[in-house]
């Protein structure tokens, strides 16, 4: 082996851990989400001569995870009586085998016996560390059949085990191991999770020789990855080149006041098919077209999946058909909304939805990917028979967005260090999607000294909402800053009902803050109720009674945000997005089934543990506007409201066109 770290660098690339000062977060709530008692688990781990067992034994005494007793089980014959007692015992609930030498991960129990509580999953695995003298890889558990045999042989030490059920198909050798592979094999389908951070630190004397042989993927956007879908679609792709596909991302145009009139992208085009990729991974692509033109003769030359982040490829014009049920029968020039973005004439817009219905319908189908239960429902209600939709996964960068020092955040952003601080984030945050009324009364409904509100996002007028102590940093370009600013909040609300996922929920989930947010669309998803927040119900008051017994609660707040950092960072890392493409990739045909997923050792670095945490993205919403431009959009919004009528629309697209024409 070569290119051995610094002594300050361990070598599995966990810092301090076992023995040092380790990343560990929040500390674990006393009792599951629903009140019931932690898993009592057992780990075992067989002791053959020679091996220390000191970072071992350390890696599960550090866990935070009082109801845990590790059972060293030394060599012999008798080393399969013993685990066989234990599959017996009272006191067990679930049982982990540890390999003498290998380490848990940093709250690896707690993530795995939270996945199973959540879902009534009786075995969860979670990802693994090769680490030799250096950080290798990082993979997930060869569980099944069709596992090629080359790679690193898998111990069982990644999956957690829920005793009753394991006890009908635990296959133990002689000196107790369990035959992993089998008793997953055994279990049904749906009573197996995976979830995406790691779990175990194994040690290995070489480098895994199964490698993934990748696939080249186009990801395409209409204008780019600047805004929620366009950040969204970045951090998927990311994610697919952490898992060793080749990523190629491009936009089909920069010109978004000429989208209601293009449809085709000549440069765009020639360059995708020059790559002749595997895969076009396509999304938000209604800043450059009004159309699915573009998608139906990609489709032609190869596979294209869409990804869902709004319902625009399903309708005539609009991103959220809200209460319209235009959508279910036939988008016409009945449709309330045309001047709303994306605007289209009211004349075109039946034309475009049959449009749209023909490429979903057509030979080469792409596949629709939603990133919620509902999106995928709405999907598969709104698309053509016979459309292939699948869910997936967003990815998020989970060290970027992670738990930090309260108190010291808000002293490094001058905000007072003892009030209730609810926060409110979206690009625009009075945008005519985002319950801005609703948001309005209940932020009013708490207003008093000691509670204040941190808005972030485009504000032009901060006096509509009415709150004293409001504080409003702006668009936060920079993902570090932008979980400095929610990490220093208690609570976060959203007011909006239309969402196919709703991304803020989850980044501040992952940086230990809850969400309080209606029980409609997407939102369903992305906040859990009761575990990363609360859900409640779309009638007038809800939002406002909730709030006010949330902020008189801060016992109730800590355990939601401590819940909402372990579930969404197992369930919305990078790792478990790849993992969710990963499975459709295959059942489409695109992958080999004997190649493993395997992860590329950066990986590590969006975990907060790693002792070299990956940076988080700069640049990912527009510069704010000059106060002229803000005086301007709110003198227009006084006329016209948010509408843009076609003549304002037309002129931007000559006056557009005129200054390309100019040298």
């Amino acid at each position: 082996m070569t290119d051995a770290v610094p002594p300050s660098m361990p070598a599995h690339g966990v810092a301090g851990w076992p023995f040092g000062a380790a990343a560990l977060g929040a500390a674990r709530p006393l009792a599951l989400p629903d009140g019931r008692p932690w898993p009592r688990i057992r780990v075992v781990t067989l002791v053959p001569a020679g091996i220390d067992l000191r970072e071992t034994i350390a890696s599960v005494l550090r866990q935070d995870y009082p109801e845990v007793r590790h059972d060293l089980v030394p060599p012999g014959f008798s080393g399969r009586a013993q685990v066989e007692t234990l599959l017996v015992e009272p006191g067990c609930d679930a049982l982990l085998w540890l390999r003498a030498g290998d380490l848990l991960a940093p709250g690896a129990l707690t993530a795995l016996a939270l996945e199973a509580a959540l879902t009534g999953a009786v075995a969860v695995a979670g990802l693994r560390i090769l680490f030799a003298n250096r950080v290798l890889a990082l993979d997930i558990p060869g569980l099944a059949a069709s596992d090629t045999p080359d790679g690193v042989p898998f111990t069982g030490g990644e999956v957690l085990w829920i005793r009753d059920a394991l006890q009908a198909h635990a296959m133990l050798d002689a000196e107790g191991r369990l035959d992993a592979g089998a008793a997953w094999s055994a279990l049904p389908a749906a009573s197996r999770r995976r979830i995406g951070r790691p779990v175990l630190l194994q040690r290995v004397s070489t480098a895994p020789t199964e490698k993934l042989d990748g696939l080249s993927i186009v990801s395409l956007t209409g204008t780019g990855t600047q805004g929620g879908a366009g950040i969204a679609q970045r951090r998927l792709s990311d994610a697919l080149a952490l898992a060793g596909h080749r990523v190629t991302s491009l936009a089909l145009s920069d010109r978004p006041e000429a989208a209601e009139w293009t449809d085709r992208f000549p440069q765009a085009e020639a360059a995708i098919a020059a790559a002749a990729p595997d895969l076009v991974l396509a999304g938000n692509l209604h800043g450059a077209t009004r159309s699915l033109d573009v998608v139906g003769r990609l489709a032609r030359r190869g596979p294209v999946a869409l990804v869902l982040h709004d319902l625009f490829p399903l309708t005539g014009r609009c991103g959220h058909p809200r209460d319209c049920t235009r959508a279910a029968i036939g988008c016409d020039a009945a449709c309330p909304g045309p001047d709303e973005y994306p605007q289209l004439a009211p004349g075109r817009i039946a034309g475009m939805h049959a449009r749209k219905r023909a490429v979903l319908a057509g030979p080469a189908v792409p596949w629709l990917l939603a990133n919620s239960d509902w999106t995928l429902a709405r999907a598969r209600d709104l698309a053509p028979s016979g459309t292939v939709a699948e869910r997936v996964r967003l990815a998020f960068p989970t060290a970027a967005f992670r738990p930090g020092d309260r108190a010291a955040l808000r002293r490094r952003l001058g905000l007072p260090a003892g009030d209730v601080l609810i926060l409110i984030s979206a690009v625009i945050v009075d945008g005519p999607d985002k319950g801005f009324s609703d948001l309005r009364a209940a932020l009013r409904a708490v207003a008093r000294p000691g509670v204040g509100v941190v808005a972030i996002g485009r504000l032009d007028d901060p006096a509509r909402l009415g709150v004293p102590n409001l504080f409003a940093p702006g668009l936060i370009a920079d993902e570090e800053t932008l979980a400095a600013w929610y990490g220093a909040c208690d609570l976060h609300v959203t007011a909006s009902r239309h969402e196919t996922l709703g991304q803020t929920p989850i980044e501040a989930g992952l940086c230990g803050v809850p969400t309080l947010a209606y029980r409609t669309s997407g939102l369903t998803s992305a906040v859990i109720d009761g575990v990363s927040g609360r859900l409640v119900p779309v009638k007038p008051g809800a939002l406002a009674q909730a709030l006010t017994e949330l902020v008189e609660d801060k016992e109730t707040r800590g355990r939601l945000g401590a819940f909402a950092r372990i579930a969404l960072e197992s369930r919305h890392s990078p790792a478990a997005a790849a993992l969710s493409l990963d499975v459709l990739f295959r059942s489409r045909g695109l992958l080999s089934h004997t190649a493993r997923l395997s992860f590329a050792p950066t990986m590590l670095g969006h975990f907060p543990f790693a002792a070299e945490r990956l940076p988080g993205a700069i640049g990912t919403v527009p510069a704010a506007s000059r106060p002229l431009v803000r005086r301007l959009r709110r003198a227009k919004q006084m006329m016209l409201g948010r509408r843009m009528p076609l003549f304002v629309r037309r002129c931007l697209y000559f006056a557009g066109t005129l200054r390309r024409s100019v040298p």
